[in-house]
């Protein structure tokens, strides 16, 4: 609405890659975050069992937060058409966080295989692969 903080937001699709379960939602790019996380109430969602999986403790802007990692596929799906997939990261291990709310989409696991360019006045985002550069 008027008078919001625009969001890079991207239409994604989670899989859990050993169930095949899936949900289709939207993933906040954060620069400020290490990995990617998830919220905790997700993972029995898409077959993961929560405290199953590898437990670390994260530092968050509350304080220290455990987080189970778990395996996931992470599809980049297009704004206009949900069914097209454009870019996949297959496989990779996600902090699924109890009291998170967004999906975020940080730097080590997804932001480091794309050049993002942010145009805060316009309220634009783009995520290129490097080598789609001219």
């Amino acid at each position: 609405g008027t008078g919001d903080v625009s969001r890079p937001m991207l239409p994604i699709k989670i899989t859990n890659p050993e169930t095949a379960d899936s949900l289709i939602s939207y993933g906040l790019i954060d620069t400020g975050a290490d990995e990617c996380a998830m919220p905790a109430a997700l993972a029995p969602v898409l077959g993961h069992n929560l405290t199953e999986g590898f437990i670390k403790n994260i530092m968050t802007g509350n304080g220290v937060t455990q987080a189970y990692r778990h395996t996931t596929r992470i599809e980049i799906l297009d704004y206009s058409d949900a069914s097209t997939v454009l870019y996949t990261i297959d496989d990779t291990l996600v902090d699924y966080m109890p009291n998170l709310q967004p999906i975020l989409l940080g730097a080590n696991n997804f932001l480091s295989r794309f050049v993002l360019t942010v145009n805060y006045p316009d309220g634009t985002f783009s995520i290129r692969e490097p080598s789609s550069l001219p």
